[in-house]
């Protein structure tokens, strides 16, 4: 694709006069709250952006990527009203005007970047897996040469995201290109304590499967070359590309950095370095009249003025209205991402179990689910840490893969940053992935990526979302210890735009996981690891169609004493405590924790007048002080007795079984808590 280079002149022209008017008017109006100038790094970014035409590119900047955006199309009243908060724009003045999405209805789409330095690397990867699945798998040619591109400073190449989407980018040939813009600095430290030998490139030259290119970012044709030539390798299927360019950073990190760490001799050198110069000289050489550049000069500043006047009518958006696009609403489907964004059809459902056959544990109760989901959404595919042919530590998975083949059941390198980070950007590209992290405590480096998923609906104000169902096995087992035995689901629980889920019967993980799989908001399916082979929570298997609707309790057992309010391997507990001492206990098995039915429970504490939470996380924090707080705001005065909990003291999981045992709620200690209240 040749260069048009009154086009770059014109979209880097703006960029200049974008930066300029921020920095001279909108901040000191304050107007503008962040500004981060693109100065030095602009006309890189916008012979990038120029490549990228396929309707099918994905790209994925960071705060220092709007002249890209401008390239792709952004109107200048968008960049300019999201920059000041204002209704439209790229979040409604819900996010930083500087962290970009766009869903690009003319050629490569924007995804939603995050405020993390390096978050965004595997969400890319992600993205560039499900175009290699689109047409590999679903036979989809319009993927056909599509790429997907992530943009990051040298600073980030330190950062775990981008170690582990190299690793899958270069294990898995994937169509991928890594733009490194390198200004020497992260904020204010050097390269050389960022990076060793402050190159990256030079560092990956032996890197297998990569293909490398390294260069000047201020020289216009140099620039256009190297793009243009990794675009291209990208594009031709032969494995993902690394491009870095030198470029200037000729303002700050951001309009409050005052470069105080670098000499005046420092910056004079990067000033020499400006591409714009060298920008015009060029075009002036290649066909661009004098007159015709002053043309695009004067026409940059006054698009920039009417796009000025254009944002400052826009209104900031109605304050309520915040409230909204946390999880998705009827009739009101996103932009992109997910399977109801790409019109796929999924069979209908019912939550009236029809058993068939003998009992069957939870483990079994997952796999069949998972296989049936399998074979009727051929965009649904299961991935993490040993599912394939061993078929998971727990053998959930066992013989997916062996069925499905590894395009659709698959092991993935040991990062869990990277396990759930790719599954963003194949449920963008309208996948349904399901992860698995191996155990609760292994998904901390994966938290970020976490709490980023959970808000790209709200932050985008509904523009992007990225449903998917992470499976993760929670809890003790036999024994405990603090790296396997960890619950702490309040922790997803407190992570907006999170479904929550923890089932403690085969009957309601089947129908829970099928809701999960089939709706349309990230979902935290969490498996309780003693309750995965336990007698009592087998049931038999309810039927293909069958599905639960999230924030219903189970009534599991029904009387007028006490009401206990549980979840997770603690239902089959507390059954056996009220069995020991004959209470008539009204036992509700939350099952979902976001969101949780507190009408059910409310309604059952203002009939017994007492309540009892039983949970095996710690007590501080945990979620059952939602529940007790939620009482005592609405139920209070229904009470006869205080509201109780009985939960892990605030300690890890203990290893040895006694240990863990008296740390637990036990079927005793339960039994004597009701009988205190019953008491009271």
């Amino acid at each position: 694709m040749q260069t048009d280079w009154a086009r770059v002149a014109e979209l880097v022209l703006r960029s200049r006069a974008l930066d300029a008017l921020e920095e001279t008017r909108l901040v000191p109006e304050k107007k503008i709250f962040y500004q981060f100038s693109a100065r030095g790094h602009d006309m890189a970014q916008v012979l990038l952006g120029l490549q990228l035409t396929h309707p099918k590119d994905a790209v994925c900047g960071y705060y220092r990527s709007r002249p890209l955006l401008l390239a792709l199309g952004v109107p200048l009243e968008d960049a300019l009203g999201s920059s000041m908060g204002r209704a439209g724009g790229y979040s409604d003045g819900r996010d930083i005007g500087v962290v970009f999405n766009y869903p690009n209805p003319h050629g490569a789409s924007a995804l939603p970047m995050c405020g993390g330095v390096g978050a965004q690397y595997t969400p890319t990867a992600g993205y560039a897996q499900a175009i290699v699945y689109h047409r590999r798998v679903l036979n989809d040619r319009a993927y056909d040469g599509a790429i997907a591109v992530v943009l990051g400073g040298d600073a980030s190449v330190a950062t775990n995201g981008f170690w582990s989407a190299l690793t899958m980018a270069t294990t898995l040939s994937l169509p991928m290109l890594f733009y490194i813009e390198d200004n020497g600095y992260g904020i204010s430290t050097p390269g050389w304590l960022q990076t060793p030998g402050a190159n990256i490139a030079k560092n990956l030259a032996s890197f297998h499967g990569l293909k490398i290119f390294d260069g000047d970012g201020t020289d216009p044709e140099h620039a256009a070359y190297l793009i243009r030539e990794a675009v291209s390798h990208a594009r031709g299927g032969r494995g993902p590309v690394l491009l870095r360019l030198a470029v200037p950073r000729l303002q700050g990190h951001s309009f409050q950095d005052t470069q105080a760490y670098k000499s005046d001799e420092e910056k004079s050198a990067e000033w020499a370095r400006d591409p714009l110069p060298k920008l015009k000289t060029y075009v002036l050489e290649n066909g661009v009249a004098a007159a015709q550049w002053d043309a695009i000069e004067v026409e940059a500043q006054e698009g920039v003025e009417r796009a000025l006047r254009v944002a400052e009518q826009r209104p900031v958006a109605d304050a309520p209205s915040v409230t909204r696009h946390v999880f998705a609403e009827d009739g009101a489907p996103q932009a992109e991402g997910g399977l109801w964004a790409h019109a796929h059809l999924t069979p209908t459902t019912n939550n009236t179990p029809k058993p068939e056959g003998a009992r069957i544990n939870m483990i079994t109760a997952i796999r069949r689910t998972l296989d049936h989901e399998l074979a009727v959404n051929p965009r649904a595919l299961v991935f993490g840490e040993d599912v394939g042919p061993k078929g998971g530590v727990h053998g959930v998975t066992l013989g997916l893969q062996e069925k499905y083949g590894a395009d659709r059941v698959f092991d993935t390198s040991l990062s869990e940053e990277g396990i759930v980070g790719r599954a963003v950007g194949m449920a963008i590209a309208g996948l349904m992935p399901v992860p698995e992290i191996q155990f609760r405590k292994y998904a901390d480096p994966a938290c970020e990526q976490i709490n980023d998923c959970g808000t790209m609906r709200w932050r985008t104000n509904n523009r992007f979302a990225a449903p998917m169902v992470v499976r993760m096995p929670v809890g003790f087992f036999k024994c405990g210890d603090p790296w396997h035995s960890q619950t702490n689901e309040a922790q997803f629980v407190h992570s907006p735009g999170w479904r929550v889920v923890c089932p403690s019967n085969a009957e309601d993980a089947v129908g829970l996981l099928r809701t999960a799989l089939r709706g349309n908001d990230p979902v935290m399916f969490l498996e309780h690891r003693n309750m995965l082979d336990a007698a009592s929570a087998r049931r038999p298997y309810p039927g293909d169609n069958f599905a639960l609707p999230f924030g219903v309790a189970k009534r599991v057992r029904e009387g007028d004493d006490i009401t206990i309010v549980t979840w997770g391997a603690m239902v089959e507990r507390c059954e056996a405590a009220a069995d020991q001492i004959g209470a008539r206990a009204d036992i509700l098995d939350l099952r979902t924790l976001a969101p949780w039915d507190s009408d059910a429970v409310l309604a059952s504490v203002r009939r017994t007048h007492r309540c009892l939470i039983v949970h095996e996380d710690i007590g501080t924090a945990g979620f059952g002080a939602e529940v007790a707080a939620v009482l005592a705001d609405r139920a209070f005065l229904d009470l006869d007795a205080p509201v109780a909990r009985l939960t892990m003291p605030d300690i890890p999981s203990p290893h040895h079984p006694a240990l863990m045992e008296w740390a637990l709620p036990s079927a005793a200690t339960i039994a004597a808590k009701i009988q205190e209240l019953a008491a009271f």
